[in-house]
């Protein structure tokens, strides 16, 4: 799989774990 940037989902969840660990 050729992909450049992030998905949707994967954003949310590094978000979520950038949430998390604040």
């Amino acid at each position: 799989m050729n992909r450049k940037g992030f998905t949707l989902v994967e954003i949310m969840i590094v978000v979520a774990i950038i949430a998390l660990l604040a």
